[in-house]
């Protein structure tokens, strides 16, 4: 059993340490989507495989100074409408946006909020509003009345076909009405879900719709007959866009699994209604989306085949639309991002908007797109040009210690101008303690310090095209600190620990070390060495230790030997590797020693520039004498043998005494003071003589250091 005795840690203070800079120069490199989350984009346009571009440009038209806008249409002449409003509020509103760039409030209807908007072939707009709302007609001098009541819960979505005829998609119950006149209308569908959530026209007079719960994508002829094209994976189907070649796009969001009030927008006035993107304090039961898993964007093909093409898992999609090139427009929330689905593996950011979620997107005039936003409400344009500027600004990087910086370079192509600047502090946020903006073109003057932010400014070239950034590369050199050997640990004497990488023939016996820092195996804590076994040597003696280097850097060890009356250290091994070294103490004469364990981190660092830390332990004894026994006597009396001796050692503890009779086995023996605690002890035996003529009485005894002797006494 390991005895706690040979147990001495180390005390001393650190011997040295050298301050010079380390010479291995570590890199940033950011090239993949994950490495640009957390930045800030202006106008700066990131694809899914980590490249930078100038984004299309995103022109505010209106801020309505509402908090959600829903719905967004265009007429015949380019008259833009935008519907939405604010829970609670006892109006929807309907904003206008002339030709020429002006808007103002065209209507206020019954009503919270607009959440869609219709215009048919003669210029007439339609509102419908929710909850419990009416679909409207509404004229150009902002005069309305109602057009349909189809005494639903919630009106969702809108559509007309070739015939001007209206289709009406609502909630609670998931009915399509269709309307041919003022007040003529009827249920056209039952969807048996409940709700109709989203729903368009294709260009064969179909009606395309999206569902919740159950998340399925119906096609409904105009016959009235419905068939389920496909059931997403999640559990609401919230947008739906047909390209012209017939393909059918569709976003889904939630899990089925998740209990939720119900689908994502908008915010309502009851808690069964869809749940919405968090409004203003001010509005009363806005519901925040607690779906897990993000948003999904699956492709129906023209012959009916299903395919998922894009997924997010930290948006929410509200709206799709296609763009010229005949690619999807992905417009999402909570974070007011527009993404571009290139291909099924490649997708890009396209806008990061100031309002928290782009609500609706609808295809404008000459590949412009317009879009509609909540928190805050507000009407853009989008596209079809590009940004002439843009600007993305890092999230603070942390070099883990305090850093110099180097070279601060982008991964271009040829076209356009890459502009790039930095600054550095030694907060996790960057803020007005920090170091200013300076250009870093060349190399990073921002002075030393932990963190790092980068800013990259991306202008077009004077024929119109923008620069394609692969990825930023930000070089720096963390200061050197001298590593730290933090304790030292003497083992029992007799053990050494086992080479790796040969076999070791020992006796059998084998000492089981805790981890060190610990008593014994069986206590629980945080180590630096796991528990090891030592096989037994005779004569040897071993150390241990924990060490760390701050930098990271790979660390090698020298042990040195000097005896408690000496001055010089004497060496015992050079750049080791492990954090142990057993040796044959059988070389040094007996005594108290010190132990000194130097770390070094030379092997990481430029030549001349590592630096050094040590150890240096308790005193701790080699003893490689035994003990003497002396004034051995051994006197018959009767039946009887009185042994009477004493075991004395110079330096170590009296470990054991043991006695033989005539050669056989060794019986323990305690000293008379019954405790084996001291340098010295005297012992009394008494051994019954039987019927032998002569007996023969070895005594064995036995210090710390398994150094023995045996003396014998002869008893006739």
């Amino acid at each position: 059993m390991l005895k706690s005795r040979f147990f001495f840690f180390g005390a001393l203070a650190l011997a040295s340490s050298f301050v010079l800079n380390a010479a291995e120069t570590k890199m940033w490199s950011l090239d993949t989507k994950a490495d640009f989350e957390k930045a800030k984009f202006d106008k700066v346009a990131l694809r899914s495989d980590g490249k930078l571009s100038l984004a299309p440009t995103f022109t505010e038209l209106l801020d309505s100074e509402e908090p959600y806008l829903w719905a967004v249409a265009q007429d015949s002449k380019g008259v833009i409408y935008a519907g939405g409003g604010s829970p609670g509020a006892s109006t929807a509103k309907l904003f206008v946006i002339d030709r020429n760039g002006k808007s103002k409030k065209l209507a206020e209807l019954p009503g919270s909020e607009i959440h869609a908007l219709a215009i048919d072939k003669k210029d007439r707009v339609f509102a419908a509003t929710s909850p419990d709302g009416k679909v409207y007609l509404v004229n150009s001098s902002g005069k309305s009345e109602v057009y349909y009541d189809p005494k639903a819960k919630y009106i969702w979505a809108l559509a007309l076909n070739s015939a001007g005829e209206l289709f009406v998609a609502t909630g609670d119950k998931g009915e399509i009405h269709k309307v041919t006149g003022a007040g003529k209308g009827s249920v056209f569908y039952k969807t048996e879900e409940t709700h109709a959530r989203s729903m368009v026209m294709d260009g064969k007079d179909n009606l395309i719709v999206g569902t919740e719960p159950a998340g399925l994508i119906l096609r409904v002829s105009s016959n009235g007959a419905g068939f389920v094209l496909h059931q997403a994976a999640k559990k609401e189907v919230t947008a739906l866009a047909v390209a012209k070649d017939g393909s059918i796009y569709a976003a889904a969001v939630g899990g089925r699994a998740s209990a939720m009030a119900a689908p994502v927008p908008p915010p309502v006035m009851s808690t069964s209604a869809p749940g919405a993107p968090a409004g203003p304090a001010q509005a009363p039961l806005s519901f925040a989306p607690t779906f897990s898993g993000g948003s999904e964007v699956y492709r129906i093909d023209a012959d009916g085949f299903p395919s998922r093409i894009w997924a997010e898992g930290q948006d929410i999609v509200y709206s799709l639309a296609i763009g010229c090139d005949g690619k999807p427009i992905v417009a999402t929330g909570n974070r007011g991002r527009i993404y571009r689905v290139d291909n099924d593996n490649l997708s890009t950011q396209l806008i990061t908007s100031s309002s928290t979620q782009i609500t609706q997107l609808i295809e404008s005039n000459q590949c412009e797109l317009l879009a509609a936003s909540a928190n805050l409400g507000k009407v853009f344009r989008f596209g079809p040009g590009m940004e002439k500027k843009g600007t993305i600004t890092g999230d603070a990087l942390d070099a883990s210690w305090f850093s110099s910086w180097g070279r601060l370079t982008a991964r271009e192509a040829v076209q356009g101008v890459a502009r790039l600047e930095a600054r550095s502090g030694n907060t996790d946020r960057p803020g007005a303690n920090w170091s200013p903006w300076a250009a870093a073109n060349d190399r990073i003057v921002s002075p030393p310090a932990r963190f790092l932010q980068y800013r990259m400014t991306l202008e077009a070239s004077s024929a119109g095209t923008s620069p394609e950034v692969s990825g930023i590369d930000i070089a720096y050199l963390p200061k050197n600190v001298a590593p730290t050997v933090d304790e030292i640990e003497i083992t029992q004497p007799n053990y050494k620990f086992p080479i790796p990488t040969a076999s070791v023939s020992t006796t059998g016996k084998t000492l089981k070390l805790a981890p060190i820092g610990q008593r014994s195996a069986a206590t629980s804590s945080s180590i630096d060495l796991p528990a090891t076994d030592m096989n037994y040597a005779k004569g040897y003696i071993g150390a241990r230790w924990r060490a760390a280097d701050r930098n990271g850097d790979t660390l090698q060890y020298k042990v040195e030997l000097k005896g408690i009356a000496e001055t010089e250290w004497k060496p015992l091994k050079d750049k080791l590797t492990v954090k142990n070294l057993s040796w044959d103490a059988t070389s040094f004469p007996d005594g108290e020693y010190r132990l000194r364990v130097s770390a070094s981190d030379q092997t990481s660092n430029a030549e001349g520039q590592g630096l050094v830390g040590s150890l240096v332990s308790e005193p701790f004894l080699i003893d490689n004498t035994p003990p003497k026994i002396s004034g051995l006597v051994a006197n018959s009396v009767g039946g009887k043998v009185t042994v009477r001796f004493k075991a004395t050692d110079a330096l170590s503890l009296i470990d054991r005494a043991e006695y033989s009779v005539n050669g056989t086995d060794w019986v323990l023996t305690q000293p008379t003071t019954r405790l084996t605690d001291a340098k010295e002890h005297e012992y009394l035996l008494s051994i019954d003589k039987g019927t032998a003529l002569e007996l023969t009485i070895a005594v064995r005894v036995t210090d710390e250091w398994d150094n023995q002797i045996v003396e014998k006494a002869v008893v006739h």
